[in-house]
């Protein structure tokens, strides 16, 4: 038997300082979320998402993110079975579920068997934060990047996504809400990247950034120069400009199964806190 949905409504602006300590609670783990509602507060078509509320006793315990991604945040199990309900209610429109791991694996067995089966479930992914300047020294050839650069990163982060997902970012539109999504990165001073001979060889970007923490994102070495030990040092100048300028804590999550990857994030400094799950459609 699920939970009932009593216990489950839809947010409003009312609820912000109850909204707040859950995000507080944990604002690396948070931050996608945390960075979605300090950005569009409860518009929801600005935030391009519903925001819902779990409550015990009258208490706003646990929230789940509703939109083109399903992220549950502070979930209990008894929030997480909650929340699966109210999304079978509303029926799928998301293209993954994410964030901690046992909030997400409850959610996912209710799902499951309503939505079939996922195109990939990544089921421990560990989830990484450090709050100290990086290990090692960052590679003084990484820098951000130029807004004349574009055509170049987006090449380089199309191919980052498709290797990444299983799927190429520009079957949907021909690309044009990824093209815009990297320039933004752009703009923001957020996207990183080796330039050789005006290609990238190796980039990242501070994908997610509240004040508390930021996440780096879509790290990736060209194919032909895995091997050269390119990824940790690019990775160090991401975050060694995120700890100065951004906020004080950077995160990433990897999959447990990338062997190089978490080699390379051990070596910036980059220390387990948490275990993410991913489950995509």
């Amino acid at each position: 038997m699920l939970q009932t949905t009593d216990q489950v409504r839809l947010l409003r602006g009312s609820d912000l300082t109850a909204i707040r300590r859950i995000l507080d609670a944990d604002p690396a783990v948070n931050a996608f979320v945390d960075a979605r509602v300090r950005a569009a507060g409860f518009d929801p078509r600005r935030m391009g998402a519903q925001l819902w509320g779990y409550e015990e006793r009258g208490e706003l315990v646990s929230l789940c993110y509703a939109g083109a991604n399903l992220v549950p945040v502070g979930a209990t199990r008894a929030a997480a079975l909650a929340f699966a309900e109210r999304a079978l209610q509303h029926g799928r429109t998301c293209s993954s579920v994410w964030g901690p791991r046992d909030a997400v694996a409850t959610i996912w067995q209710v799902l499951e068997p309503v939505w079939g089966r996922a195109r990939g479930v990544r089921a421990v992914q560990p989830f990484l934060t450090m709050r100290s300047q990086p290990k090692i020294a960052p590679d003084p050839r990484v820098r951000r990047v130029r807004m004349d650069e574009l055509d170049a990163l987006y090449e380089a982060s199309v191919a980052f996504f498709t290797e990444e997902l299983g799927v190429s970012p520009e079957e949907r539109d021909g690309g044009s809400y990824y093209r815009a999504r990297v320039a933004d990165l752009i703009r923001r001073g957020y996207a990183f990247a080796r330039f050789e001979n005006g290609e990238v060889v190796a980039k990242a970007e501070i994908g997610i950034a509240t004040p508390r923490a930021f996440q780096v994102q879509g790290v990736w070495v060209r194919p032909d120069r895995r091997g050269e030990g390119l990824a940790a040092p690019c990775v160090a100048a991401v975050v060694s400009a995120g700890l100065r300028e951004v906020a004080p804590v950077a995160s990433l999550y990897v999959n447990d199964f990338n062997i190089p990857a978490r080699r390379a994030y051990a070596r910036v400094g980059f220390t387990q806190t948490a275990t993410f799950m991913t489950v995509l459609f």
